[in-house]
């Protein structure tokens, strides 16, 4: 089998339909919103934002899925494993058709549980509970569409992800139209909206990948259940769970700090932390490009095609972060600007603006290392250099926040990229070493 060179057209084709596909990601709330708003009251938008916040979180909970599965396959796919390539997808469905049902049978203590910790009016949660309870049902196909997602990403198939969210966004819009603004639906018609749209996504990406089952043994339950094979995969899983719950912790704590030093400030550091969503965007097609290459060049045990995955990948990486932080220096007033209308607000995003123009360089090393490590399936290291990233950023924040206020919690921010990626890179020779 001869094996393709990473060249940078290949990054490419990978990395660009994801870049493009991310950037779809807000219509879909986006849309849900300013249909509902169209009533012309407040407690439907309320309902439709808050329910969607607490589906988003629980679906999260099983985002390791997406990152897990694209590492395992990729180096399937690179060891010439069609077999397993197969047997991974379908032990990914079963895990999300497994957690949909607990979801579902969980769900009225779950959402009792989120109004306990997030309580709102009691228009508002109930119109926010008749939301869920329809949404709900689309736990399975959500959560397997993390594995779909994967496996398509492993396969260098991102058109595929991006035609994917493309037909989500087409069913989600025409059906909110429809069921809100010409039913008159409301709040529930919002909820079978994206429901539809969610099993739709679910079967476009089992239509794309459907080569994955064209070998009947991909399918046995003496494969799919293979005990060895299990066990990786769960512990590929769990470490990158707990990575994925550090890091959101960090980034949460960051605005729950902020909101302790003024409303002012916590509304400046909202408007700046859209400018880190921005940057994901652009940056984590080239983060998954190098999942994948890796990934693969593991698989074939080579050593050289894994190092050249890793410099390619992240030289459109530091690429496109310098690009970002020329662009968020140039135009972070104007943006700031068309996000808040308030003078004091502006004022601030403005003074911390500096710290949101080098994120995207200060964290490139940490974004391209998350996704060669994961490719390479490295989680154990990555999750112990995520444990110690935390630690040092908890040193940070308790020495700079009271010394420097905001500042100081930007810096302590900018000190927590730098740590994981420190960490990683001290970890990649190790990586290469092992292969």
């Amino acid at each position: 089998m001869t094996t393709p060179s990473i060249s940078h057209r290949r990054v490419l084709r990978i990395a660009v339909p994801i870049v493009l596909s991310n950037a779809t990601i807000p219509i879909l709330g986006a849309v849900d919103t300013g249909v509902v708003g169209q009533i012309g009251l407040a407690a439907p938008v309320g309902a439709v934002g808050i329910g969607a916040v607490i589906l988003a979180s629980l679906y999260w909970i099983f985002g390791f899925l997406r990152m897990g599965t694209s590492g395992l396959v990729a180096q399937a796919h690179g060891a010439g494993d069609a077999v397993e390539v197969g047997a991974l997808l379908v032990r990914g469905l079963l895990i999300g058709l497994g957690a949909g049902l607990i979801y579902l049978v969980l769900s009225p203590l779950l959402f009792q549980a989120a109004f306990h910790i997030a309580p709102a009016s009691e228009e508002v949660e109930d119109l926010a509970r008749a939301y869920m309870s329809v949404r709900i049902w689309g736990a399975p196909a959500t959560i397997a569409i993390y594995a779909l997602t994967g496996w398509l990403i492993a396969m260098e198939r991102t058109r595929g992800v991006l035609w994917l969210q493309l037909g989500m966004n087409m069913v989600n819009v025409v059906l909110d139209l429809w069921f809100v603004l010409g039913l008159g639906w409301g709040v529930v018609g919002v909820a079978w909206a994206t429901l539809a749209a969610e099993f739709s996504g679910l079967v476009i990406g089992l239509y794309l990948c459907r080569d994955a089952f064209a070998d009947p043994m991909s399918r046995a339950a003496s494969v799919v259940f293979d005990r060895v094979k299990l066990i990786r995969m769960a512990a590929v899983n769990g470490d990158i769970l707990i990575r994925s719950v550090l890091l959101q912790a960090s980034f949460t704590s960051f605005l729950f700090l902020g909101a302790g030093l003024g409303d002012v400030q916590l509304a400046a550091n909202q408007v700046l932390m859209q400018f880190l969503q921005f940057t994901a965007f652009g940056l984590d097609g080239f983060a998954f490009a190098a999942e994948t290459l890796v990934g693969q060049a593991l698989g074939r045990r080579n050593r050289p095609e894994l190092r050249s995955a890793a410099i390619v990948t992240s030289q459109w990486g530091v690429a496109v972060s310098v690009g970002l932080c020329v662009v968020f220096w140039i135009f972070g007033p104007m943006v700031i600007d068309i996000m808040t209308t308030a003078p004091d607000v502006r004022i601030a995003a403005r003074e911390y603006l500096p710290w949101i123009a080098v994120a995207p360089v200060v964290g490139i090393a940490s974004w391209m290392l998350d996704g060669v490590f994961i490719g390479a399936t490295r989680t154990g290291p990555m999750r112990n250099a995520m444990i110690l990233s935390v630690a040092i950023y908890v040193v940070a924040v308790l020495i700079l926040l009271p010394q420097f206020g905001n500042h100081g919690l930007w810096a302590a921010l900018m000190v927590l990229n730098t740590a994981r990626g420190v960490t990683l890179a001290l970890r990649y020779p190790a990586l290469e070493a092992a292969v």
